[in-house]
Formats: structure tokens, C-alpha cells, sequence
């Protein structure tokens, strides 16, 4: 077995501090970092011995037998579990759930579930929601009682029948949880994105859903707070999705509680290996992922692992960089448009992507575009042939619009994935949002 590489930081807030030492015999469950601030526990996640510890992270050599046994978390009530697991937003945030549960609603809130599998290409959420349902509803109960929330709500897109099918059979004698069906558009699954499709409540950037008396929890978080509190099980396990241009094909490759710190390599190995030449590959959605290596090792919030098709050659064309709050930031859009052999030649930002206090950006109104024209004139009188945009799905509609008619040639940042996947490109939005908006109210209304 290979190594395992155990990031001192996998979740909002400072990195944690070592509690082992090199030389220490640890177990899959064994207390291994603690945090300095905000923060989670983080446990070794095999048997076998601590062979280096450096400024971020552990290096653990595996033992050859691997009992399914673990070092059990202390008993508690249900919200010290869920602190003393180390569970974390497995969606990709990665903030501390213990902290996110303290809310008090006192019987007046709601558990948002994202079970809306939101990156294109994923499979892993919508997996365990057909395999795991039980497990999934037995932790949304769980945050239910430690939050004081009286309601909760799963939000999946309308597309996965077949996990609708386990959830409804589920819900039938469950009157304080339902269900909402989403449209298959992207960023259906970003947290104000859920609150305002499941609540008709539209906060501001700068707001937390608990403005809007909810908390938004991922769906393989959930059924993580059930292991912590059924099973005191500790989280150092990780379900994954592999995909792209692999020998193994190209539909998606799940792998189910993967332990943290597995290398990227062992795990495209595992679904086939690569397929001859690739462009990169990206730890993470299409969207908000990052490029990254065979020995990077996966955390908490890893969802995919994608290995995407080579990158075409733009010769030096004068390109120009549309920066969505939706997707990826400057510094992976010039990633991209290096590969790319582009020349940016002019950077705009959506309109709503809002710039906030610490330098990030948000979207004013996420999924919902209020048009690019201005930018692709900008880009036009820069020069630009290309555009390489990072929009979300109604956005990427709104660049099509206009640009191509100006003459400008589009990419999007998801494209090299996409089609490595098999997934349609973003451009033009095929099937009307309104529409499928309408059915959602409609589903809402006879499910409730």
C-alpha cells in the first residue's frame, strides 16, 4: 500500500496542529491533529505508523492487514459527536458542521439537504442517495434535533428518478420532511441557490442561510453526522467520483468511502488508468475544481478526480477572460487560458460577480444572469478572437447572445472536462429555466 498523505487543512479556517509524533503507531480512527482556531478533528485513516510530519501534513506508512475495526469517538450528546468526528461540509466547503448545527432555531427552521449532485459529471452524492437513503435520513434527523429545525427539505434535481423514487418511499410517513425537485442547470446546488428554490427567500451575498432560518447541509455529510452518532465513528472517509478520458471509459467511476489521504494516482489507477494523452487533471467539479498531480492526496472535501482531454491550441490568439463568481477565480482562468496557449489580452468580471471583504467574489443572484453584453463589447474592442468564460449556465446562455454575433469565439472553462465526460458543452441553454421553475412549483405544491 502506498502512503498516505494526511493535509494538516482540509476545511474552512486555520490548518490543524500535529497531536502525533514520527515513529507513532496509530489506527484507522486514531486522533491525529486538533484545531488551532476554527476548525476539525482530523484522524489517520488506516493502521500503521507515523513516518513524517511536515509543516502541512502527516505522512502515514499503512500496514500491510487493515482490520475494519476504529478507534471510536467519545460518547456525548449528538452535537459533541459530530465536533469530536471532525465531520465537515463534504460538498466542498468544507466548514466545520458542528459550528454550522449550533444554530438554536428552538422548533422554527429548516435542514436544506443538497442532494443536487450540482457539478456536472458527478455521481457520487446521487450514488449513496440510491444505496444509502436510510443512512442519509437518519443524519437529517440528527441535525434536525441538534439544530432545534422543525423542517427539512431535500433539494435533488428532478433528473435522478431512481434516488427520487428511494427518497419519496422514505418519506411517506415522514410529515415535517420533503422534498424539492431542482432543474439540471448549474449552480443549482450553490447554498443561497437551495435556500431560494426551496424557500422562495433571496439573500444577499453576504448573508448566510441562517438569515433565512436554514441551514444547507451536503447529502454525504448527513450521512456522516449519522456514522458519528450511531457508530461514534470518527470522519476520515471520502466517496469520490473518477472520470473522464480513462481506460476504463469514460461514465462515472464511484469510489465509496475512500480513506482521506489516498493519492489522486491510486485512484485514477483504480478506474482504469489514464487513456493515452491527457490536458490536466483536476481535483474537484469542472467548475470550482483545480488542476492537480497522481500525488496529491484527496481530503474531506474532495468530490472528483477528472482527467480531461488535451487542450486545444490557440497559437498565441488574443483571448479574453470572463470571471463568473460561479466558477473558477483569475488565477485558474489564466491556468486555463496558459494550457490554452492564449494571450489575454483583456479580463472582465460578470456583473453580479460582487467582490467581497476578504478579496473573493460572489454572485449577486447565482444562476440567475442579467446579460454579458457590455463585457463582450469590452472584449470585441480589445481585440479579443477568443473569450474563455467561467459561467454558470444561465450566464454562458447570456454570452452566447451576443458574442458569436460580434464575431467572438467562445470556450468555456469546463469544456476539456465536459468533453472528456460526454457531457454537453456550455453555451446555449437547451430546455427553458422557466419552464423547468414551473414544474418545480408544481412538484412542490402536490408533495407538500
Amino acid at each position: 500500500m502506498e502512503n498516505l498523505q494526511i493535509l494538516l487543512r482540509q476545511h474552512v479556517g486555520k490548518p490543524c496542529a500535529p497531536v502525533v509524533k514520527v515513529g507513532d503507531k496509530v489506527k484507522k480512527g486514531t486522533l491525529i491533529a486538533e484545531p488551532t482556531g476554527l476548525g476539525a478533528n482530523i484522524f489517520s485513516s488506516a493502521y500503521g505508523v507515523v513516518e513524517d510530519i511536515t509543516d502541512d501534513r502527516i505522512i502515514i506508512k499503512p500496514d500491510e492487514e487493515q482490520p475494519d475495526d476504529y478507534e471510536k469517538i467519545p460518547e456525548g450528546t449528538p452535537l459533541e459527536m459530530v465536533k469530536a468526528a471532525g465531520v465537515v461540509g463534504m460538498g466542498g466547503a468544507g466548514f466545520p458542521t458542528g459550528i454550522k448545527l449550533d444554530t438554536h432555531f428552538d422548533g422554527d427552521g429548516y435542514i436544506l439537504v443538497n442532494a443536487s449532485e450540482c457539478e456536472p459529471g458527478l455521481r457520487h452524492n446521487i450514488q449513496q442517495m440510491e444505496d444509502e437513503p436510510e443512512k442519509v435520513l437518519k443524519g437529517v434527523k440528527y441535525a434536525m434535533e441538534i439544530s432545534g429545525a422543525n423542517k427539512a427539505i431535500f433539494a435533488i434535481k428532478k433528473k435522478n428518478r431512481k434516488a427520487i423514487e428511494k427518497l419519496d418511499a422514505l418519506l411517506e410517513n415522514e410529515p415535517d420532511i420533503s422534498r424539492h425537485l431542482l432543474a439540471d442547470i448549474y449552480p443549482e446546488g450553490e447554498e443561497r441557490a437551495v435556500v431560494r428554490s426551496c424557500l422562495g427567500i433571496e439573500l444577499e451575498p453576504s448573508q448566510l442561510p441562517s438569515a433565512a432560518k436554514a441551514v444547507v447541509i451536503n447529502s454525504e455529510t448527513c450521512a456522516r453526522i449519522a456514522e458519528a452518532i450511531d457508530e461514534r465513528k470518527p470522519s476520515f472517509l471520502k466517496n469520490v467520483t473518477v472520470r473522464g478520458k480513462l481506460n476504463g471509459g469514460n461514465e462515472a467511476h464511484v469510489f465509496m468511502d475512500v480513506p482521506v489521504g489516498t493519492s489522486v494516482g491510486d485512484l485514477i489507477e483504480r478506474a482504469g488508468g489514464i487513456d493515452g494523452e491527457y490536458g490536466e487533471i483536476t481535483m474537484g467539479g469542472a467548475f470550482t475544481g483545480h488542476a492537480t498531480t497522481l500525488d496529491a492526496p484527496i481530503t474531506k472535501t474532495t468530490g472528483a478526480i477528472l482527467v480531461s482531454m488535451p487542450f486545444m491550441d490557440l497559437k498565441g490568439a488574443k483571448l479574453g477572460i470572463l470571471v463568473c463568481a460561479c466558477g473558477g477565480n483569475l488565477e485558474r482562468m489564466e491556468d486555463l487560458a496558459k494550457k490554452y496557449n492564449g494571450t489575454v489580452t483583456q479580463v472582465c468580471y460578470c456583473k453580479q460577480a460582487q467582490e467581497q471583504k476578504n478579496g473573493s467574489r460572489k454572485c449577486e443572484r447565482p444562476g440567475i444572469c442579467p446579460g454579458q453584453v457590455k463585457n463582450n463589447l469590452d472584449f470585441k474592442k480589445a481585440g479579443c478572437e477568443y473569450i474563455l468564460i467561467g459561467n454558470c449556465s444561465d450566464c454562458s446562455n447570456t454570452v452566447m447572445a451576443s458574442g458569436p454575433k460580434m464575431g467572438l469565439k467562445v470556450l468555456h472553462m469546463t469544456d476539456h472536462l465536459m468533453r472528456a465526460v460526454g457531457h454537453p458543452l456550455y453555451r446555449t441553454l437547451r430546455v427553458s429555466k422557466e419552464v423547468d421553475q414551473d414544474l418545480n412549483v408544481q412538484d412542490n405544491v402536490e408533495n407538500n
